[in-house]
């Protein structure tokens, strides 16, 4: 082992995701050398940059919270600081019950803190159910609960179908009902074990809000799309010397060999030794790669479902087009519509708007978890159905300039009940085994921020995996053994 870990080590990143893109940024800061593999022909993950009608637009994410500082900070980091964009309009509206009506107000994912911040969208017997909520007996929490089964026993189904659906199905495109309260909406989850009404419980989250004084945008975007920050870390993590490697799929991951991994890409079975690896793909191919040296992190890695859709995207000349104001509507599922939601990105975003003043560009999203029959029609369908369900809530007749249908199979990770748990148990496994992490979207949250802060994570226990291997090489005498070392 003499001398080869003179350096923090080489590192494999594996994925060129944006969390393993900032894997990378984060091991160079900290003096490794830096190999990163992925897969397909280019970088980005679900973040893609793209073009419609001549217009520079988003075909994946569109936004990164911005009350979470890692991604907005990664930004800066890299070169996008001017570039940062908060949205043109914070308005937002649903369509339900025939109508588009505004977006309700004082509410923590959908969830109220007085019956009266959902007039207009709820029935008379849904308000009167959540007034109800003061009085009834404390619901227990446990160690986890589906959001929608404790919302609606707190405060009825109506408020679950009409909000908490929409809000959560436009983060997980997944059944509220199913998705855990500990894992998506964290903060929901410790108020609820502190107090009896879940209204009180929404009161006392917004206060402390209040008195952090959490002002300034909620989102961020970037001028030229999201899609551009992971284009400009790879930049960045090129100039300081890594080396990006796509096409480049891992084949086989194995422990030995010199610096301890033994990494195979399909790249004519290409071989590459590292010190450590960073595994930055979504789950199913974290677990095809970690079965041989960690199974049971890959047996809990298997479980993680995934929810499938499509966004479609359409350009329309602005004189055609009147749109209602705000930066687009939620559907609740209960409505039966084929959409789940529509952005009017030309509206929403500035930047979009000024890159042509004559054009017009909206999106919708079809597909929700267990919902795939939609996703089998073809590209066209998918427009047609959009252009229906668009013309329903805005009264939107006008043919579109062009159009654009962006699937993202298995794209979004599910996080039913039991979901942290099964996180912690995959880490458990992981950490026996020196100089390995995991990382991105799967884990702790499937926005921009979270990715971010789950490869920061990663690059914690790389790093201290590498501090401990080189202590051992430098300072001999202090072997556990008490020897010379190896």
């Amino acid at each position: 082992m003499s001398g080869s870990h003179a350096d923090a080590g080489h590192v494999i990143v594996i994925g060129a995701g944006i969390a393993g893109l900032a894997a990378a940024h984060g091991l160079l800061d900290r003096g490794a050398r830096v190999t990163v593999l992925e897969a397909s022909d280019r970088v980005g993950g679900k973040l893609l940059p793209g073009e419609i009608a001549g217009a520079r637009v988003d075909f994946g994410a569109e936004s990164m919270l911005a009350r979470r500082p890692e991604a907005v900070a990664l930004a800066r980091e890299v070169g996008l600081a001017d570039r940062l964009r908060p949205p043109a309009t914070a308005t937002a509206s649903l369509w339900t019950r025939g109508a588009l009506r505004p977006m309700p107000k004082g509410h923590v994912m959908g969830v109220p803190g007085t019956a009266s911040a959902l007039s207009g969208v709820l029935s008379d017997e849904g308000l009167a159910r959540i007034e109800r909520d003061a009085d009834l007996p404390r619901t227990e929490v446990g160690d986890d609960v589906a959001v929608g089964e404790y919302v609606a026993a707190r405060l009825g189904r109506e408020v679950v179908d009409r909000l908490v659906e929409p809000l959560l199905g436009g983060v997980y495109a997944g059944d509220a009902y199913r998705i855990s309260m500990r894992s998506a909406v964290p903060q929901l989850f410790q108020a609820a074990r502190t107090h009896t009404s879940l209204t009180e419980a929404v009161r006392g989250i917004q206060a402390r809000a209040a008195a952090a004084q959490q002002t300034g945008p909620v989102f961020m975007g970037i001028e030229g799309g999201v899609g551009q920050l992971p284009l400009a870390v790879a930049e960045s993590v090129r100039a300081r010397g890594a080396e990006i490697l796509t096409r480049s799929p891992v084949t086989e991951l194995r422990r030995g060999g010199p610096g301890g991994w033994r990494v195979v890409t399909g790249d004519r079975d290409r071989v590459l030794h590292a010190d450590a690896v960073v595994v930055a793909v979504p789950a199913p191919v974290a677990a095809g790669l970690l079965r041989a040296e960690a199974p049971e992190a890959a047996a809990e890695l298997t479980a993680v479902e995934y929810a499938s859709m499509a966004l479609v995207t359409l350009a329309y000349r602005r004189a055609d087009v009147t749109l209602p104001e705000g930066s687009g509507f939620l559907v609740p599922p209960v409505d039966g519509r084929t959409i789940k939601a529509s952005t009017f990105a030309s509206q929403k975003w500035a930047w979009i708007a000024d890159q042509d003043p004559g054009l017009l560009i909206l999106r919708t999203s079809v597909g929700r978890h267990g919902e795939t029959a939609i996703l089998d029609h073809d590209d066209t369908h998918l427009v047609d159905v959009s252009r229906h369900d668009l013309q329903q809530a805005t009264g939107l007749a006008a043919t579109p300039l062009e159009t654009r249908v962006t699937r993202w199979d298995d794209g979004l990770p599910q996080y039913p009940v039991g979901h942290h748990a099964r996180v912690a148990r995959v880490r458990e496994h992981v950490a026996k085994l020196p100089g390995l992490a995991v990382c991105g979207a799967a884990y702790d949250g499937v926005g921009i921020p979270a990715c971010v802060a789950s490869a920061a994570a990663a690059v914690d226990r790389i790093h201290g995996d590498l501090r401990a291997v080189q202590d051992l090489t430098a300072n001999p005498v202090r072997s556990p053994h008490g020897g010379a070392g190896e």
